[in-house]
């Protein structure tokens, strides 16, 4: 071994490959090694699950609706700015109604399910695609009531969407507030930049997710007013519909009359799933097919 490494281009022969395992590591830890932490969410229990089918029997359905006097849901598809851009509108009698759930019922990294099988596992109305917690190592994660990472955003980047236990959306800074202060609230979802504040638009024309094009497929959710929400995907990255900016996509809440609205994670994670159905077109690589996400937002029993 001395005798190789006597030759100094062997050490930088070494070092080189030392740095590519290190690099590998780093690739494979963040995109690919599942890590599963304590806690988990599983799927609904059998008595969830025997509200849902009692519910579903007696709701009113078409392929744009759904009414079982607990759950209202009607979605619409409209073109705007070169896009296809999906709507729905979200009425609940109970906060409790407004649900997350991770990939495989389990809290972890790259821990990944497709929209519709997290909504059809957990027996969800309807679903979108929440914050992708699991690509990350920080941000806060609360579901359900639980908290799981108290680890905060950097300033700058860190708006997030809190949900109370009465159903009602605010938005804080992660950097000013400790998840402690918060762990009494519903839900928090860890992604952004908001769009709507006080029935004010916060984004303008500049405003993008960091390394992320202008124009791109969506997810986003708002609130009207008490128990009444907006959900919003946009299709992008297709010859058919190019996607919307944020400051389109927030122009959506705001013909709505939203108060609160909020950027989820999009491009190739963005999923809408209504009873059964995917209803938008999500784009992975260069096919239109979903893409595995961590977890998701959804409306159910």
């Amino acid at each position: 071994m001395k005798r190789f490494l006597s030759k100094p281009y062997r050490w930088a022969a070494l070092y080189s490959i030392l740095l590519a395992a290190a690099f590998t590591f780093v690739i494979m830890d963040t995109f690919v090694i599942e890590k599963s932490f304590a806690g988990a969410v599983s799927a609904s229990s059998s008595a969830a699950n025997g509200a849902a089918a009692k519910a579903k029997a007696h709701a009113e359905v078409t392929d744009s609706s759904y009414d079982d006097g607990n759950i209202k849901i009607t979605i619409e598809a409209l073109r705007d700015h070169g896009s296809t851009v999906y709507i729905a509108d979200i009425k609940v009698s109970d906060p409790s109604y407004l649900k997350t759930a991770f990939a495989n019922g389990t809290y972890g990294r790259n821990i990944k399910e497709t929209t519709s099988s997290m909504a059809e596992e957990n027996k969800a109305i309807f679903a979108i695609n929440g914050d992708y917690y699991g690509f990350r190592n920080y941000g806060y994660v609360l579901k359900n009531g639980v908290a799981y990472r108290s680890t905060a955003r950097s300033s700058g980047d860190d708006e997030t969407l809190v949900i109370d236990k009465k159903g009602n959306f605010s938005i804080i800074n992660e950097s000013e507030t400790s998840l402690a202060s918060i762990s009494s609230d519903w839900q928090v979802l860890s992604f952004g930049p908001a769009l709507i504040e006080g029935g004010k638009i916060v984004v303008d024309s500049s405003s993008e997710v960091s390394e992320s094009m202008d124009s791109n497929p969506r997810t986003a959710i708002g609130q009207i007013s008490k128990l009444h929400y907006i959900a919003v995907v946009s299709d992008g990255r297709t010859s058919e519909s190019k996607g919307l900016s944020l400051l389109e996509l927030a122009r959506v809440f705001e013909d709505r009359g939203c108060n609160v609205a909020y950027n989820l994670d999009g491009g190739g994670s963005t999923t809408m799933y209504f009873n059964g159905n995917i209803i938008n077109k999500p784009t992975e690589g260069n096919g239109i097919s979903e893409r595995k996400v961590s977890d998701i937002v959804y409306f159910g029993y």
